[in-house]
């Protein structure tokens, strides 16, 4: 289980599945709109893009899971299917002609002379082929490396059923160790026939202390979750993986608290802003925005403050500002937006800045229809001279596009831009003055 860095603001971010945020059309949260799992599957396999839409076969699995591939090699040789592998003949008979093949035909015949490649490609095509004529070891981790090579979970399967048969288990555990797209397949194949037992005595420590922690998922009472999740603390993971597991138990066990006063509270903002569902359960950053919405203000010292959340899960400057912007923003809140850039020099002076681009923050406040005086303050900080005109013509703010036109010295395009305002307007005129002003020496 492999994490990025607890300070990476990707640590928090990645998720193919989306949980609720207070608002489903907005689109600048995307990022908050996380899975309601605060862990990511430990067996699946991650490299999948994200904006794919899953298929789900009729039992509820992503078609091309790994659990799916079981389930449907698993079938296919039960049931005799004609989609991946030659039937099974479950009567006696005496020509195989017509007929299907039994199981050993999976494992044995006089295909001898065919590489683990060609092996490889008759079973993706349906046809006869023998597993059995691959005795020594490197011919089958090759037959093995072939079969993960073309991405097909059933040729996977069945291929490691084989070995399952055929080699011992500590040679076959060592092998996979270092395959570990094998080895996943591996794991499913062995919890989908049962075999816990076998998995608990030969699966190395790691993946025994993955398994026990997954088992959380099981359990639907939060509060039993997190005793069980506590006693998870106590297992030899690594230290990225035990500070995951304390971390995970620490979020549920402050959510249970949080949602316990909540329920109860009557303060105003949930009166205007009724809750739209439960925060047990939510990722760490959905749970930020969420105490940023209706928490915003509290002293560090209680659990639901946004700036105590903040220090608790070392949440980035850049995540804290992009997660506390969209809640205030969602509030027309536009003092305490300000506040969240607003930074004194050692002279006393404000000013502000942002670790997230002013550009950002404008798109974000035009989104929560900021007012335009909100909306111009902020086209104003963008430094890039192009983002800012861009900004402004975007948004409308006129002073910036009239004084950029200015400064550029850009008679013609203030006479378009002109065009485009209505007549005897404050900006109308202000144009109109500049181009009548003959100290300006324009460059057109």
């Amino acid at each position: 289980m492999s994490r990025a860095k607890p300070e990476d603001d990707e640590y928090w971010n990645s998720s193919k599945f989306k949980a609720f945020t207070f608002d489903d059309d907005d689109d600048e949260f995307s990022r908050l709109k996380e899975s309601k799992r605060a862990v990511n599957s430990i067996l699946v396999d991650d490299d999948e893009d994200e904006d794919d839409v899953e298929r789900v076969s009729w039992s509820g699995e992503p078609v091309g899971s790994i659990s799916w591939s079981v389930k449907e090699t698993a079938s296919s040789i039960r049931s005799g299917s004609e989609q991946s592998f030659p039937k099974i003949d479950t009567t006696p008979s005496l020509s195989k002609q017509g007929s299907g093949y039994s199981l050993s035909s999976l494992f044995k015949g006089n295909l001898y002379d065919l590489s683990p490649e060609e092996t490889v490609r008759r079973m993706q095509k349906g046809r006869e082929f023998s597993l059995e004529k691959f005795r020594s070891l490197q011919d089958k981790l090759l037959l093995l490396d072939e079969a993960v090579a073309v991405y097909d979970g059933n040729l996977i399967t069945a291929v490691l059923i084989y070995l399952n048969k055929s080699l011992s288990k500590e040679i076959l555990f060592r092998e996979l160790m270092a395959r570990d797209v094998a080895l996943r397949h591996y794991v499913h194949y062995l919890k989908e026939m049962g075999e816990q037992k076998l998995l608990l005595n030969w699966l190395p420590l790691y993946f025994k202390q993955l398994m026990q922690y997954k088992e959380h998922l099981n359990i639907k009472d939060e509060g039993r979750r997190r005793d069980f999740l506590k006693s998870c603390l106590g297992l030899p993971f690594s230290q990225d993986d035990a500070t995951h597991v304390q971390d995970h138990y620490t979020l549920l066990e402050r959510q249970i608290i949080i949602e316990a006063s909540d329920k109860k509270a009557d303060a105003e903002i949930f009166k205007k802003f009724p809750r739209k569902a439960s925060i047990l359960n939510m990722p760490i950053i959905t749970t930020l925005y969420y105490s940023c919405f209706y928490h915003y203000g509290e002293s560090e010292g209680t659990f639901s403050s946004p700036s105590n959340i903040r220090k608790t899960f070392r949440i980035s400057e850049k995540q804290y500002i992009l997660t506390a912007l969209g809640a205030r923003a969602k509030l027309k809140s536009w003092f305490d937006v300000d506040s969240l850039f607003n930074t004194k020099n050692w002279l006393g002076y404000t000013k502000k800045r942002s670790p997230i681009g002013f550009h950002r923050v404008v798109d974000i406040l035009q989104k929560n229809s900021a007012p335009v005086n909100v909306l111009q303050e902020y086209v104003n900080l963008i430094d890039d001279p192009d983002l800012k005109l861009s900004g402004a013509l975007k948004y409308k703010c006129h002073d910036i596009v009239i004084n950029t036109y200015r400064d550029l010295k850009d008679r013609q395009e203030l006479v378009v831009y002109r065009e485009k305002l209505e007549r005897d307007s404050p900006e109308y005129r202000k144009i109109q003055d500049l181009l009548n002003n003959v100290q300006i020496r324009w460059k057109n």
